[in-house]
């Protein structure tokens, strides 16, 4: 199994920025892909950025160029550098992970809150 710990939420103005990390414990050599996705009040849970083992990263449209997610040397912890913030990427921002046999960890969650 796979155990993940986010930080780095909070509140932040329009404009601003935050990074958020998750940092990985247990069976970390079976993780093939990592990510985060975000879960606005009312919405469904959607695609924010993963990053694959291999390096190949893939953002939202509506984050392009303005969110940049990273992963440590060892692997172990993943970040979201999110700036140029907008009202609308407020959310719970949740990081994952997907394991070779196929399983998709996730973390608490952590709350991103942007005012206008």
């Amino acid at each position: 199994q796979v155990q993940l710990v986010e930080s780095g939420g909070g509140l932040v103005q329009a404009g601003g920025s935050l990074r958020l990390s998750c940092a990985a414990s247990g069976r970390v050599d079976s993780i093939n892909r990592r990510g985060w996705y975000r879960q606005a009040p009312g919405k469904e849970r959607e695609l924010v950025a993963t990053v694959a083992s291999g390096g190949r990263i893939n953002y939202a449209d509506s984050v392009k160029g303005r969110f940049t997610i990273s992963r440590d040397n060892a692997g172990n912890t993943v970040y979201l550098q999110m700036d140029s913030l907008k009202p609308e990427d407020s959310a719970v921002y949740y990081c994952t992970v997907h394991v070779f046999w196929g399983t998709d960890y996730w973390g608490q969650g952590t709350q991103v809150t942007v005012s206008s």
